[in-house]
């Protein structure tokens, strides 16, 4: 059972963040609005941009000819962090929020780990979550040990976009993929102080390697897969095919994949079956936009209309609401707040949060009854109306608390996608229009559900539903 403090704490995280949804899109062979964030704790390094700008196309070109042509990088931005000096090239951003970033150019995690990762949490075939590098590896100080950073950037790329694994594994590091790599199977031995380095030896009861036997590559190389096993090689630059894979392996790959290929995978993907090669020998080179993460604005967007009353929506609502511009809310956000019913009021204009008492000032304005009709456009404008007293509403983020029985919700739709601005929408009940998932999608953020057990079907109670769920 979910309590009520649970509810609230996991319905403000999803105010605060809302976001999670890459932006990626695929056009004509080419990745666009690819966000790369860079970390606000990194110092200012102009340095830095540039070699991530120098990354991306080196690995443009590692991707195109590893896919037979098919794919490369189009677009990128490039989040700044607002610490960091201003300049008149840097614009400003729209959806691209931190949060939502593909690749993250971060701290190291303890000092000195810099190996790259990307974070996975669905199964074989599926978008990853994002990609960690550090500047250790964007500025060229990690080569001996990772290979070349396009290179690098590839291999974490397969694993973002087409959710394939690793074709190594540490715990058994002398098994290879592709067979045709070779090398040598040597450990370590210490003994009296001396160390020496000589062959391994098998195990006589698991016929296998010892523990501490390492495959050691030969430093010339033909063999030209596979990218997701060792991209530090030279001659590496296609990933593992049927014909060459080695399914004996203990590895990610063929644990997660049933024993299928890199490749075979990625031809599975919707990219490969909505594409074909392209012909030149060199993709185009990436257009980069440098964008500069500025001062956040946020506007409340919260429905008080009869239906509220139902199920202690309202209550929810305001509780909600309320931990979420005390505790979670940053200081220096700007921050406004609309209610509306049948039709929307201003209850405040953009507020720069930096005291206490303007917090609760603003907790002073949150609804206090429940009346009336349904116009979730009516409150959508008028964010946009406050918002654009002082800003653009490019950018600017929406938080819409509603249970969302409105069937009017697709009369605003154009005027959504025309303002640029990011909405997140949490629906606090069973019957919210299926129009508001969608308005969600509009911006590419998510639409959450949350209501009590008691307001869920007797359907949905039998499929075993906590009492608060969260779509």
């Amino acid at each position: 059972m979910v309590s009520f403090k649970t509810f609230l704490l996991t319905l403000v995280l999803y105010m605060l963040q809302g976001a999670g949804t890459s932006l990626i899109k695929l056009n004509n062979n080419g990745y666009e609005d690819v966000v790369i964030a860079i970390n606000p704790d990194l110092p200012e390094d102009e340095n830095l941009i540039q070699e991530i700008q120098n990354i991306v196309t080196e690995a443009s070109t590692y991707l195109y000819q590893a896919t037979e042509k098919r794919f490369y990088f189009k677009g990128v931005s490039i989040l700044i962090p607002k610490t960091w000096k201003t300049k008149p090239d840097y614009q400003k951003p729209k959806l691209e929020i931190y949060d939502n970033a593909d690749i993250f150019i971060e701290v190291p995690n303890p000092p000195g780990y810099n190996v790259p990762r990307t974070d996975q949490i669905r199964e074989c075939g599926k978008m990853g979550e994002r990609i960690h590098l550090t500047p250790d590896i964007i500025l060229n100080k990690m080569v001996k040990e990772y290979g070349p950073p396009g290179k690098i950037l590839v291999h974490e790329w397969a694993h973002l976009r087409w959710g394939v694994f690793e074709e190594y594994n540490e715990e058994e590091p002398f098994y290879k993929c592709s067979d045709a790599i070779t090398g040598t199977n040597k450990v370590n031995v210490c003994s009296g102080g001396s160390c020496s380095i000589r062959s391994c030896r098998t195990d006589p009861n698991t016929g296998k390697f010892q523990k501490e036997c390492l495959f050691i590559p030969d430093r010339g190389q033909t063999e030209k897969a596979s990218i997701m096993f060792m991209q530090s090689i030279d001659s590496v630059v296609e990933f593992c095919r049927k014909e060459n894979h080695n399914k004996d392996a203990p590895n990610a790959q063929n644990r997660k994949c049933n024993l299928r290929s890199t490749w075979e995978v990625i031809q599975d993907s919707e990219d490969y079956k909505t594409s074909t090669p392209m012909t030149a020998a060199q993709p185009p080179k990436p257009s980069f936009s440098l964008k500069q993460i500025g001062e956040r604005i946020l506007c409340l967007v919260l429905d008080k209309s009869g239906s509220m009353a139902s199920g202690d929506r309202l209550n929810r609502l305001k509780q909600a609401s309320k931990l979420f511009l005390l505790q979670i809310i940053e200081k220096g956000s700007w921050v406004g707040m609309i209610t509306f019913d049948s039709a929307a009021t201003i209850q405040s204009d953009l507020v720069q949060i930096e005291t206490d008492d303007q917090r609760n000032t603003l907790i002073t304005k949150l609804p206090g009854i429940a009346s009336g009709g349904t116009s979730i456009c009516s409150g959508l404008r008028a964010a946009f109306t406050a918002i654009r007293k002082k800003f653009s509403t490019d950018g600017a983020e929406i938080v819409l608390l509603t249970d969302g029985e409105d069937s009017t919700i697709r009369t605003c739709f154009e005027e959504v996608r025309q303002s640029g601005a990011i909405i997140h929408t949490v629906a606090l009940g069973p019957s919210a229009d299926r129009a508001l998932e969608e308005l969600s999608k509009l911006t590419v953020h998510k639409h959450s559900s949350v209501y009590p057990s008691s307001e869920l079907s007797a359907g949905d109670t039998k499929k075993g539903r906590r009492k608060y769920a969260f779509k």
